[in-house]
């Protein structure tokens, strides 16, 4: 079995790597609809040696109220499984995705207990600017006994943000642009009133990252945070749109070595679209409403 270095590994290291036994590198692109990009048809043509696709827009809880809510164990580990990943491999992932969407699937196979999971710095757009091979195709392994995964953990409900909202024992960091955060209009990615859970911090998922897609040091990522009013001290809970830039966030903060973290899965999509949920809106400090 192949053992990974670290959460983060570099695109050299996975070069030099990507044919070791008991490796399995999983695509995990997603993309907002209105990008008009089809992961799996740009999958098939083009993407790293031995990858496997994900579908990572597929890979959710439909019996769920929540919107995109994560897999239960079950699906979770039917689907590595189908891709021919085995209960003791270890997992790379990458992603061509302007969400950074590699880390949602990391804070999904992670709270499942999956130990041995990495992301590819900088994706699939850092391995092709440095003209790295690609091949083509489908891409899969033969199935796989699947893997035993625990319910995921530190996953959190709207009626446990609604607790936190009397109790403020978890800061909330909202990982959307501000403009979505603090504005007063629709927003344009849900359909949604803007705005944000009362009390909620805002720091966009890009500021974690560098101009290349890469992630920051750990220095500058505690700095970031800090900047924006966490407490890196304190438990922190990160939202966003639909739980996948949060995860960003929430990687960031384990490569700074910070664990008290937990994701609102059904973030502004569900909080945002239900009329009794209390909402702030405007600038910081703006009035919450009913």
């Amino acid at each position: 079995m192949t053992q990974l270095p670290a959460s983060l590994v570099s695109t050299q290291w996975l070069a030099d790597h990507v044919s070791a036994p008991g490796m399995a590198l999983l695509d995990a692109s997603h993309h907002l609809p209105a990008a008009g990009r089809d992961g799996q048809r740009e999958f098939a043509a083009g993407h790293i040696p031995g990858a496997r696709f994900l579908g990572l827009a597929s890979l959710f809880d439909g019996s769920s109220p929540v919107p995109y809510a994560a897999p239960t164990p079950d699906q979770l580990a039917a689907r590595l499984a189908l891709l021919g990943v085995g209960p003791s491999d270890a997992i790379v992932l990458y992603d061509d995705s302007a969400l950074r969407s590699a880390a949602r699937a990391w804070f999904v196979l992670t709270a499942a207990g999956w130990e041995n999971v990495a992301i590819l710095d900088g994706g699939l757009a850092k391995w092709r600017a440095e003209g790295r091979s690609l091949e083509t195709g489908e891409g899969h392994g033969d199935p796989a006994t699947p893997a035993a995964l625990r319910p995921l953990a530190a996953v959190r409900s709207k009626a446990d943000m609604r607790e936190n909202l009397g109790t403020g024992r978890e800061q909330v960091v909202d990982a959307r642009t501000a403009d979505r955060v603090y504005g007063t209009g629709i927003d344009p990615v849900h359909g949604l009133p803007m705005g944000r859970i009362p009390g909620a911090l805002n720091l966009p998922f890009t500021a974690v990252l560098n101009d290349d897609g890469t992630y920051k040091s750990p220095t500058e990522i505690r700095s970031a945070f800090a900047d924006a009013g966490i407490d890196l001290d304190r438990p922190i809970v990160a939202s966003c749109g639909s739980g996948v830039t949060g995860s960003v966030l929430l990687f960031a903060l384990h490569l700074a070595g910070v664990h008290d973290y937990a994701l609102y899965d059904g973030s502004w999509s569900e909080w945002g679209a239900d009329p009794d949920t209390p909402k702030a809106q405007g600038p910081e400090g703006g009035a919450a409403e009913a």
